[in-house]
């Protein structure tokens, strides 16, 4: 195996959502989506992160193998978009699973054609995020198509990969009724989905878009109440899905 150098924003050991048991979480820089409510807008851009060698961060990784195999967790690299840098991915994920290291990858899914074969058979678990079911809507807050997002699930579904869906509720945007369902039945249809995750809007990375010289288009956007968040939850459990 050769060492690879990529580009990372950040580091975070000891991480309890990305996945299940502790994570140890590559935060990669580079990003074709343009989210609205991006809470890291300094990922968009590959350059500004720090080129970093593969084999430096598997050596880090190694060293927290002890809570990995007592707690079930693992590596997860999330972003940006890991599939940005697939080769630098499939180095992080080829000396993991050397390790015996559970492996995910958080992904949009918008670069799922970058996946073969080798790759895909080191990702033991997919956190798939999709922004929007309304083809419009989706383009509305990412910049981008929503159907290779479609077309990569459907794969995923194929191959019975396991996946964790995400879908962030944002009133005014993602709220309305016939989006959240239509999230719904289709991640329902897909039968390889163990558990979903409706995450509430929040503007916690607003100052970044400021600090960027960017203008953050929500500022005016509340979180979600939480009834409202539940009632989307409700959805998704209508249609006899595992959500949190």
């Amino acid at each position: 195996m050769q060492d690879v150098e990529g580009y990372v924003h950040s580091v975070e050991t000891g991480g309890s959502v990305d996945g299940p048991g502790l994570r140890y979480i590559v935060f990669v820089s580079g990003c074709p989506l343009r989210c609205l409510y991006c809470h890291n807008p300094d990922t968009m851009k590959m350059k500004r992160g720090k080129k970093t060698s593969a084999f430096e961060i598997l050596k880090d990784v190694a060293s927290y193998r002890t809570y990995f195999n007592t707690g079930g967790g693992g590596l997860t690299v999330s972003g940006g978009e890991p599939l940005a840098q697939p080769e630098f991915l499939k180095t992080l994920l080829l000396g993991a699973k050397k390790m015996g290291v559970h492996t995910a990858v958080d992904t949009s899914g918008y670069l799922g054609t970058k996946v073969d074969d080798e790759l895909m058979d080191l990702i033991d678990l997919f956190l798939l995020d999709i922004k929007s079911w309304v083809p419009s809507t989706y383009k509305h807050v990412t910049g981008v198509e929503l159907e290779p997002t479609l077309a990569f699930a459907k794969r995923l579904a194929e191959l019975k990969k396991e996946v964790w869906v995400r879908f962030v509720l944002v009133p005014g945007l993602t709220d309305a009724t016939e989006n959240v369902e239509g999230v719904a039945k289709f991640v329902a249809s897909l039968g390889n989905v163990t558990r979903v995750d409706v995450l509430p809007f929040h503007k916690m990375g607003e100052n970044k878009w400021q600090d960027l010289g960017m203008k953050y288009q929500l500022s005016t956007t509340e979180s979600p109440t939480p009834e409202a968040t539940e009632a989307a939850r409700d959805m998704f459990r209508k249609y006899g899905l595992n959500v949190h």
